[in-house]
């Protein structure tokens, strides 16, 4: 499995993540995503850590904290093995107004009940699901800082962000000496790209690590919808229509028209092929999928996979693919880039800099 650092930190991790919203699926909402019980989630995470994907994401609001539940279950015994990102700020309960937000009463609450969950004493990754505008960026960034002394908590993340947001944070973190947000959890992916018109430019500025969310589209890119083919009933777009802003039709079967014809000509799959043009793209770190079951073919999906940084060498023949691939997408607008990686900046490959492995 390939390593990148995380933004400026010198934290390596893999190039994919492995999701557990599908823990637990408690409520309406977080069913339709799935309802992993202890015993296959604790297979889920034994294929994943057997493959190299040792980053596991969760949320404190994923199923009102079952997901960390089960996650912290499934990692029994294997702690040292894995890396754990989580989150805290969402509304946990719908009683207590304290209970939502980024304020240090609420973010102690969370942490302490993240740790009991996930069976922890620490945290590696420390997310912040969203921006609140209503505590002082100066509150939010100092408690977190506590958090980093008292070794809680590893490095600092955020989601969902604005890019003033991101960098009025960043700008706080500088004056007062606290340490930093490095990598930003946000949605991004073929059928939407609006990331790149703020959020890249300021993370390829500012040095921080891309972790991306949902990078099929909200399953719409896992090749399981074309033309004539909707989504079936049993899927999470079906069931809850994907996430992120609507994509309009025509748009989005141009992108897999274009996904398909890169995928004939490669013998990979439609996902593979949208996952690694992702893990092109400058600032990405690493790809956050999930699935519900062993089953799921998203579960490996990079076993025969593309390179992602599309050199020679590595296999006969794929620098021709790569090239055919790239002309492909651009014949609908989806201009391919070479990546980042290696050239110093965010998202670049672990060992860069003269280190090896």
């Amino acid at each position: 499995m390939e390593h990148r650092l995380l933004g400026g930190s010198g934290l390596k991790v893999p190039v994919l993540a492995f999701g557990t919203a599908t823990f637990g699926g408690r409520g309406d909402f977080f069913s339709a995503w799935g309802s992993t019980d202890v015993t296959e989630a604790t297979r889920l995470v034994d294929i994943c850590l057997d493959h190299g994907v040792t980053l596991f994401d969760t949320a404190d609001t994923y199923s009102r904290g079952l997901s960390e539940e089960i996650l912290g279950h499934a990692l029994a015994g294997k702690r040292d093995r894995a890396l754990i990102s989580t989150k805290a700020t969402f509304r946990m309960d719908d009683t207590d107004p304290n209970n939502v937000g980024s304020s240090r009463f609420h973010l102690i609450r969370s942490i302490e009940g993240s740790l009991r969950r996930l069976q922890t004493d620490y945290i590696d990754i420390y997310t912040m699901h969203g921006f609140d505008a209503q505590t002082p960026v100066e509150e939010v960034l100092s408690t977190l800082e506590t958090f980093v002394q008292s070794g809680k908590v590893r490095y600092l993340a955020c989601s969902n962000f604005s890019g003033w947001h991101l960098m009025k944070s960043l700008a706080v973190s500088e004056r007062h000496g606290w340490s930093r947000y490095v990598g930003h959890q946000a949605y991004y992916s073929l059928i939407c790209r609006d990331y790149e018109w703020e959020l890249m430019p300021l993370a390829l500025d500012q040095n921080v690590g891309t972790l991306v969310w949902s990078p099929l589209g909200g399953g719409r890119l896992s090749g399981k919808i074309r033309r004539g083919q909707p989504a079936g009933s049993n899927t999470r777009v079906g069931q809850i229509g994907g996430e992120g802003p609507e994509v309009p039709e025509d748009r989005l079967f141009r992108v897999i028209d274009a996904l398909d014809a890169v995928s004939a000509q490669t013998g990979k799959t439609v996902a593979q092929v949208a996952l690694n043009w992702c893990l092109q793209r400058p600032t990405v770190s690493t790809l956050v999928f999930g699935a519900r079951s062993e089953a799921q073919p998203a579960l490996q999906p990079r076993r025969g996979r593309l390179e992602p940084d599309g050199r020679a060498g590595r296999h006969a023949g794929h620098g021709q693919r790569y090239a055919a691939r790239v002309s492909v997408l651009a014949s609908v607008g989806l201009r391919g880039t070479q990546p980042a990686s290696g050239s110093g900046g965010v998202g670049r490959r672990a060992g860069d800099e003269g280190f090896s492995e």
